[in-house]
């Protein structure tokens, strides 16, 4: 009797271990994004891949409107019901939830030492000492075109700013094509496409933006207020209706084939693969004469974070880790060409169009957005105040003049450069 006693407790103990070890391995990590466009991709390519070495662990990515992220993120967290891992945008937004301990310290995270401290540094604070996202990949600016439409007009890749233009005039007087696809409405798509875009060739990339955060120079210097008198120049070549013309609108009418060049950031190249039917080139924003050195807006775009809140801290950490790995920076490369891997391991990309706008930093000098470190930290917000203005000079309703002078009267209304 006692035998058969022991032997039932026995069991009883083994299925509630089982049970036990079960519920502890089946842990889900969800992931906060506001990349709605790679859910498929992290579905079919990401997820699996990690999923197969990490049993136990299951992913979800789930991914917010980019324009609703930064909103329903910090909603999320207020209310604690936000994922285990957070992906960051750079600088500034992100600093900010780390400041306020929504984001975990992750300076000693194993698979941190592969990247360097310029690849952390939109993801660390101002002395460099914490890192608080793991740094996934930055992206490049340019033009993307369609080389078919460019080999119908005899055109040639303008490396100029009057060599741009002249493509621009061939392009209207044709009637074919769309001479550039860019609108206005959803005002972001003016600065980041436009302003942010060509703007480093005038201000001499970091040397400008660094002097811009010190002090030394102002946007009412010709350097911030001669990107905005190009842009207004744009304006006959945008087509009709631009000023309704949503960020969407764009991508349909160059894919689609109705537009013949499309004032671009890398990450739209895995879209673009898809939709269009015609081959694609790129060039990088043109200089003012031949032989002056170019500057390419190289943006860290991407990280990854812990919720210092979050459920499943260590399981979260290993996900983590292993973003940081090679492994992943392969994946992710390949998967989303057009985001370049800030990680210290070679990453070969088979895309050519990724490969194109990757070849510049060989000759040309890299930058980051500049609103995007320290000066957006205020009310006004730089960046925010850079959309409106960058749609209003190439709507017309304020010149670039008045742009820059608008825009400086709120940087100093709040912010005052360190002596």
């Amino acid at each position: 009797m006692k035998t058969n006693v022991l032997k039932g407790l026995l069991l009883a103990s083994s299925l509630l271990t089982s049970v036990s070890l079960a519920h502890a391995a089946d842990v889900t990590l969800t992931v906060e994004s506001w990349r709605n466009d790679d859910l498929q991709i992290w579905q079919e390519k990401i997820i699996p891949a990690f999923e197969a070495k990490n049993p136990g662990i299951k992913i979800v990515f789930s991914p917010t409107a980019p324009t609703e992220y930064n909103a329903s993120l910090n909603a999320k967290l207020d209310a604690g019901s936000a994922g285990d891992i957070i992906t960051c945008r750079p600088f500034d937004a992100s600093l900010d939830l780390f400041n306020k301990k929504r984001l975990a310290d992750l300076t000693s995270l194993p698979g941190i030492e592969n990247f360097s401290a310029v690849a952390k540094a939109a993801w660390s604070t101002d002395d460099g000492k914490s890192t608080f996202c793991v740094p996934m990949a930055s992206v490049v600016h340019g033009f993307i075109y369609n080389k078919d439409a460019f080999d119908k007009l005899g055109l040639k890749v303008p490396a100029t700013r009057d060599e741009f233009f002249a493509v621009l005039d061939k392009i209207k007087a044709d009637g074919t094509y769309i001479p550039m696809a860019m609108g206005t409405k959803d005002l972001w798509e003016a600065a980041t496409m436009g302003y942010q875009n060509i703007g480093p060739n005038y201000w001499k990339g970091e040397d400008g933006r660094k002097a811009l955060i010190s002090g030394k120079e102002k946007l009412t210097d010709a350097a911030w207020v001669d990107p905005y008198k190009e842009l207004a120049k744009w304006k006959p070549y945008l087509g009709d209706g631009f000023e309704a013309q949503s960020y969407s609108d764009s991508q349909n009418l160059f894919t689609l084939g109705k537009a013949a060049i499309y004032p671009a950031g890398s990450w739209e190249i895995g879209l673009f693969n898809t939709q269009a039917q015609f081959k694609m080139g790129a060039f990088p924003p043109p200089v003012a004469k031949a032989g002056d050195t170019g500057y390419i807006s190289d943006h860290p775009d991407i990280g990854v974070g812990l919720n210092a809140k979050g459920a499943h801290p260590e399981e979260a950490k290993k996900f983590l880790s292993w973003v940081a790995s090679d492994e992943f920076a392969n994946i992710y490369a390949n998967a989303l060409p057009g985001f370049f891997s800030l990680n210290s391991h070679p990453v070969k990309m088979s895309d050519a169009l990724a490969q194109e706008f990757v070849s510049w930093r060989n000759d040309h000098k890299p930058t980051v957005r500049s609103t995007y470190q320290i000066l957006s930290r205020g009310k006004p917000n730089l960046e925010n105040e850079t959309w409106t203005e960058s749609a209003n000079v190439i709507n017309g309703t304020d010149t670039p003049d008045q742009a820059g002078a608008k825009l400086q009267k709120g940087l100093d209304s709040w912010y005052k450069p360190a002596k």
